[in-house]
């Protein structure tokens, strides 16, 4: 499960690539950041997809590791309140990310808007990708919960 996410991932952030680096992103591969309330494999599956990403983008190595970082703290934070609320439940990735992804724009791609201003911009983004994609996703999977994990969630 943890590599179909991966794929998932690798795949979504290469098919809207343009729209997924620089101040203004929206990385829709995010959209999986919520697959850790279905299965602990999306800790691992979100996380890998992000690093393996970033690097196949051709990401700086800081912006691989940090945004990995951001990845990882997101979706363990998300796995923690799978069953609190489903809005608490995005906001790891959300917060995650834009607490880290903006340092990673300015120390390794030299990008010298201010810190605030690309905390917005890439907090919107999130929100988008995230927040409200990800959460008319887990809408979705818990729709076909029954088939897609029949087993039941872990």
């Amino acid at each position: 499960m943890a590599g179909i996410i991966a794929a998932l991932y690798v795949g979504l952030g290469f098919l809207v690539l343009n729209l997924a680096s620089g101040v203004i992103q929206i990385r829709f591969a995010e959209v999986l950041t919520v697959m850790p309330v279905f299965t602990a494999a999306g800790i691992p599956g979100v996380t890998i997809g992000c690093f393996l990403f970033n690097l196949l983008s051709g990401a700086a190595v800081g912006d691989v590791i940090f945004g990995t970082l951001a990845t990882l703290i997101g979706a363990v934070g998300t796995r923690l309140l799978r069953k609190k609320s489903r809005y608490l439940a995005v906001l790891p990735p959300i917060l995650a990310n834009t607490l880290i992804v903006p340092f990673v724009l300015r120390y390794c791609y030299g990008m010298e808007d201010a810190i605030w201003f690309m905390m917005v911009t890439v907090c919107a983004g999130e929100i988008v990708a995230a927040g409200i994609l990800a959460l008319l996703l887990r809408r979705l999977l818990e729709t076909s919960e029954k088939q897609l994990f029949p087993n039941g969630r872990d």
